[in-house]
């Protein structure tokens, strides 16, 4: 390695003996050399650097190790290899430096050490300056309640449209995520609405409190609307002969899951939504409005709270889409993650909001 030796004259001499304090000294100098002139190096610099430190860091100890992922994940042009070798160690306090500031890493790392690695791992990642939405994609899926609430109140972090409606779904659950949420600036009013309609009044009146001027007079207009909206659904439907077979049921005690499952695998349109309302004891109206609306989450808030399986919601997902379209394959699987994770106490809280609406329309 005669380049190497230009740096350490002994360099030859460590990597051979193998000593552990030797080694971990030359890492150090080796550092030092390099953050110095880190601004000035040319790719072969930056090389062959790379090279000296992944030969020596594998035989180092944690600490060095630890202080070595600290110093470089200031530096824009850190060695790569030496830097994923680092990122990638199961050891929170190797990695976890990298991975709240390095900039050396790339979408594709940061979405594979989310998927791979724990909570520690993902509450760093969810420190960092600026994520982008495959990275909060995946955050907002695995991560606990300490983790999401970190990213929700990151204001470089970006969400996408599955990203947002999984914090607003889990933000029915936690009243300090809500506020989180409910304070982003790029949080939409059509989101806004939806957070607001799974919150409890508390949890409202203190996002209220907690918002600028100009939110608040966005979370009032959001109020009025869900208390005295009353829009008319695009295509009007008759239902008299489904209301009258869904009693008959009901009168011989057949009006169950299976009676749902039934309707909606044939795409009885009418039977279907006339059977949750009476099981729900929600206005068909309101049922007929929401299953024709755009997103899938009515359909999974009334599948939990009535306690049907899996099999049931997603046919009801199909019949909302029509005979003619199928739901694709990462719909259904995004679709049953959030039916999952959704507790029985939500749905039924949602569902009883939803309810309470129309008695005061």
């Amino acid at each position: 390695m005669p380049a190497a030796t230009s740096l350490l004259p002994e360099l030859d001499d460590i990597v051979r003996q193998g000593d552990p304090v030797r080694r971990a000294e030359a890492v150090r100098r080796i550092s030092d050399l390099y953050i110095r002139g880190a601004e000035s190096f040319q790719p072969d610099h930056v090389a062959l650097f790379d090279g000296i430190l992944l030969t020596l860091v594998p035989e180092i100890d944690v600490e060095v190790r630890s202080e070595l992922a600290r110093r470089f994940s200031e530096i824009s042009n850190a060695p790569p290899e030496l830097v994923r070798q680092l990122v990638h160690d199961e050891d929170i306090g190797i990695a976890g430096p990298l991975l709240r500031r390095s900039m050396m890493l790339d979408d594709p790392t940061l979405v594979e050490l989310a998927r791979l690695r724990g909570q520690t791992h993902l509450l760093a990642i969810s420190e960092r300056p600026s994520i982008s939405p495959p990275v909060t994609d995946v955050i907002v899926r695995r991560g606990d309640r300490d983790v999401v609430r970190k990213v929700a109140s990151n204001a470089g972090a970006e969400f996408s449209a599955t990203g947002f409606n999984g914090l607003i779904r889990r933000a029915a659950q936690d009243g300090v995520l809500a506020i989180a949420v409910g304070t982003r600036d790029d949080l939409s009013p059509p989101r806004l609405k939806d957070l607001l309609a799974c919150s409890t009044d508390l949890v409202r009146r203190r996002l209220f409190e907690s918002a600028r001027p100009s939110s608040r007079i966005a979370i009032n207009r959001a109020m009025r609307e869900l208390a005295g909206e009353s829009r008319q659904p695009s295509v009007q439907r008759d239902f008299d002969a489904a209301q009258r077979s869904v009693v008959e049921l009901h009168n011989k005690g057949e009006l169950n899951e299976a009676t749902v499952l039934g309707f909606a695998r044939a795409h009885q349109y009418e039977e279907t939504v006339a059977a949750l309302s009476a099981m729900t004891g929600t206005r068909i109206s309101t049922l007929d409005q929401m299953m024709s609306g755009e997103r899938h989450d009515p359909v999974l808030i009334l599948g939990k709270a009535l306690g049907f399986g899996w099999a049931t919601v997603r046919a009801l997902i199909g019949l909302r889409l029509g005979p003619d379209r199928s739901v694709a394959c990462p719909d259904v699987e995004e679709a049953q993650h959030n039916f999952e994770r959704l507790a029985l106490s939500t749905a039924q809280r949602v569902l009883g909001f939803w309810k309470m609406r129309q008695a005061d329309a």
